[in-house]
C-alpha cells in the first residue's frame, strides 16, 4: 500500500530505520531484522507424477488441508545469518519466546541487539510482560534497541527480502505437516547460512528525500 502524501509519521520512522542501516557494523551491537509469515499445510490426496522424458511433473488439483503454521524469522543481514522457528501460533507469548531466544541463545555476548520489526500488534515490548515476570521481561528488554518500520513501510524491513527468498526456494509447494515443514526450512536455513547470504542495502535517507519527496511535509 502506498502511504499518503505529506506523511510525517511515515517519514520519521523510515529515516530512523535508514539511519540504523547506515551504521558501521558493530559485533557487540548486531543488527537483527525480525518478521514472520504463515504456511498452509497441504497433503496430496493422489500421488504426484514426477517429470519424465517428454512429460512435465504433474500433481492433482485436489489436496487435503492440515491446518497452518507460523514461521518466525530472525535475520542478521550484515552477518549473513538467519534462524527460522516453526510455531503453531503467532501470539504475543510466542513472539516473547522468540525474543528471549534472540537474547539468550542466538546473541548471548551482544551488549545490545539492534532490532528492526514491523508494527504488528504482537510485536511490542508489552509481549515480554505478558509472557514473563517483570524482572525477566526487563532483563530481556534491556538488551534490545528497538526500531519500528512505518505503517505501509514493511518493505523497509530487510527480513522481508529473506522471507521472499524463502517463499520462492522452499515454501512454494505442498508441505503436508509440521515435521516436514520444520525439516525443510532447517535445510534451507543451513544452506543459506553456509553460503553466508547477506543483503547489500543502498537506499539511504538522502536518496529517500529525493525519490520520495512527496512524502515529506516540507521537502528539502
Amino acid at each position: 500500500m502506498i502511504p499518503p502524501q505529506a506523511n510525517a509519521a511515515f517519514v520519521a520512522r523510515m529515516e530512523d530505520v535508514l539511519a540504523v542501516y547506515a551504521r558501521p557494523v558493530d559485533p557487540l551491537r548486531p543488527l537483527v531484522c525480525f518478521d514472520e509469515c504463515g504456511k498452509d499445510l497441504k497433503a496430496h490426496t493422489r500421488p504426484p507424477q514426477p517429470a519424465r522424458p517428454g512429460a512435465v511433473a504433474r500433481e492433482d488439483g485436489e489436496y487435503a488441508r492440515h491446518g497452518s503454521r507460523n514461521l518466525f524469522l530472525t535475520y542478521a543481514p550484515h552477518l549473513g545469518w538467519r534462524h527460522l522457528a516453526v510455531t503453531e501460533r503467532r501470539t504475543a507469548i510466542d513472539f516473547a519466546s522468540a525474543l528471549r531466544d534472540l537474547v539468550e541463545v542466538h546473541f548471548p555476548a551482544a551488549e545490545r541487539i539492534v532490532l528492526v520489526t514491523d508494527q504488528l500488534n504482537t510485536h511490542t515490548p508489552a509481549a515480554l510482560y505478558q509472557a514473563f515476570p517483570a524482572t525477566e521481561a526487563w532483563r530481556i528488554l534491556e538488551r534490545i534497541e528497538w526500531h519500528y518500520t512505518p505503517t505501509h513501510g514493511s518493505w523497509l524491513n530487510m527480513a522481508e527480502l529473506e522471507l521472499s527468498v524463502l517463499a520462492r526456494q522452499c515454501l512454494d509447494r505442498r508441505i503436508p505437516d509440521q515435521d516436514t515443514l520444520a525439516t525443510e526450512v532447517a535445510a534451507w536455513v543451513a544452506a543459506r547460512n553456509a553460503a553466508c547470504c547477506t543483503v547489500s542495502w543502498h537506499f539511504t535517507k538522502e536518496e529517500a528525500r529525493q525519490r520520495l519527496h512527496w512524502l515529506y511535509p516540507h521537502p528539502a
